[in-house]
């Protein structure tokens, strides 16, 4: 085929993933942090088609807008794979080059295979080897490599059960055929469904020999269940973390650390045990991350020191250098650089200056019920443990704030701000109140 063949890809994803015992659709299940239908959907890309259109279900909008902007198409009844694809062929009447189809419930398909099975003139299907084919279809091919037919999983004799080629569920094949074949698919089983691994005796009696084209699975192929789901989990991880130590990062205990899809990370990294790091995440140079740390949608600068027992969350920024320590919890904040919070607080939707030591328990208070408010600390402020910030407050630069105090007001710079109650000590009280409960306690005993 030459390469300038025009190609249209059809993704099919109207699944309801009804076995996965969910009402989201199966291709909004999340891998590594992102739906599977945009790994899908990246890997499609890259084949630089002239158009994508992914059938889905009624009702499946939440499937529409991930896969913006390519086409959708409805499939209103679910009456098999063959079925699904008709109305995707409707909206490609006047294409003329290579159709590419796909299945949306696996999101790891190998590129490389995909391109063998587009250069293939007539009908190509993709088969995968499975060390445990059990519930896939089988591929039988004649002497000479070519399809012969593909026998689904039910259907298999004891023989054709020992055969480990299976069927990946995707299929290449010239567009002037697509609708002329669709056509001849019949729901003559006992699903009373159309299937595309009817295709291939379809394409023969046209004088088209079907090409088996073999790809490699990461994982068990396609997902079905919530355990394939959690296969194709552990896969992704595990990439994901070779390219990660690829890249400078250092992992204490690897197989602990979960990333997501689109992790950022610079050199001299190290990320200790039990770390979560969640989508939009930029962790730059030099960073220690702690154990049981969680980060999600931040910027995590360098030299900065995160954890352990830490959590980080959306539209935070630790600066150069900076700290985040124990069970402390940092949203929609920014540390900036040298600023320290080491100690069991919680940080919301605030600027905390450089070189600013946010004292063991302190709450910045950022929630009034109905809205929420903006804490602004200036540079190397000092404050104390146990104190309470109710925003919105502005802290001038090396204010000291005393310790187990509630500031609402804002404090000038290089001010000292102390809101608690007045210390009274009552001389010998300690020895009286012990005397009198001894009493009490004997007068107990006797009755």
């Amino acid at each position: 085929m030459e390469d300038n063949t025009p190609l249209a890809i059809i993704i099919l994803a109207a699944g309801k993933g009804s076995r996965m015992r969910s009402a989201k659709p199966k291709v909004m299940h999340k891998v590594a942090g992102r739906p599977m239908i945009n790994w899908l959907i990246e890997t499609a890309e890259c084949l630089a088609p002239e158009r994508i259109i992914v059938v889905t279900a009624p009702n499946m909008d939440d499937v529409q807008d991930a896969v913006a902007p390519h086409q959708c198409m409805i499939q209103k009844q679910q009456n098999g794979t063959g079925d699904a694809v008709k109305p995707a062929a409707e909206a490609l009447k006047d294409f003329d080059g290579q159709v590419l189809i796909l299945m949306g419930d696996e999101p790891f398909v190998d590129m490389g295979v995909l391109e063998t099975m587009i250069d293939h003139d007539g009908l190509s299907v993709m088969a995968i080897k499975e060390e445990d084919p059990a519930g896939l279809g089988r591929v039988i091919t004649h002497d000479d490599g070519y399809l012969s037919h593909i026998v689904e999983d039910k259907d298999c004799t004891e023989q054709e059960r020992k055969i480990n080629l299976c069927n990946a569920g995707n299929y290449c094949l010239p567009a002037k055929h697509l609708s002329k074949w669709l056509g001849k698919l019949s729901n003559d089983n006992a699903q009373s469904e159309y299937y595309l691994t009817d295709l291939p005796k379809i394409a023969e009696e046209d004088g088209f020999k079907t090409a088996v084209i073999e790809g490699q699975s990461i994982c068990r192929w396609g997902v079905n269940t919530r355990l394939e789901l959690a296969e194709h989990e552990y896969a992704a991880q595990s990439i994901l973390r070779q390219q990660a130590m690829e890249a400078g990062v250092s992992m204490v205990d690897p197989a602990t650390v979960y990333l997501s899809w689109d992790t950022e990370f610079g050199e001299d990294v190290v990320i200790a045990p039990n770390v979560v790091i969640g989508p939009l995440t930029c962790i730059e140079d030099n960073v220690t991350i702690h154990a049981f740390s969680h980060i999600e949608g931040a910027i995590i600068e360098q030299n900065a020191e995160i954890g352990p027992f830490a959590r980080i969350r959306p539209k935070s920024v630790i600066g150069k250098a900076a700290s985040v320590g124990n069970f402390t919890e940092v949203n929609r904040s920014t540390l900036k650089e040298g600023a320290k919070a080491k100690h069991v607080s919680y940080i919301g939707d605030a600027i905390i200056g450089e070189k600013t030591n946010i004292g063991a328990g302190t709450i910045i208070a950022n929630y009034d019920g109905f809205l929420k408010h903006q804490t602004i600390i200036g540079d190397g402020v000092f404050v104390g443990s146990n104190s309470t910030i109710l925003a919105p407050v502005t802290v001038g630069d090396k204010a000291i704030l005393a310790a187990n105090s509630t500031i609402n007001k804002n404090v000038p710079g290089n001010a000292m701000a102390i809101a608690r109650t007045r210390q009274e000590n009552h001389e010998g009280w300690a020895s009286q109140y012990r005397s009198m409960k001894r009493v009490q306690k004997k007068q107990q005993e006797d009755d």
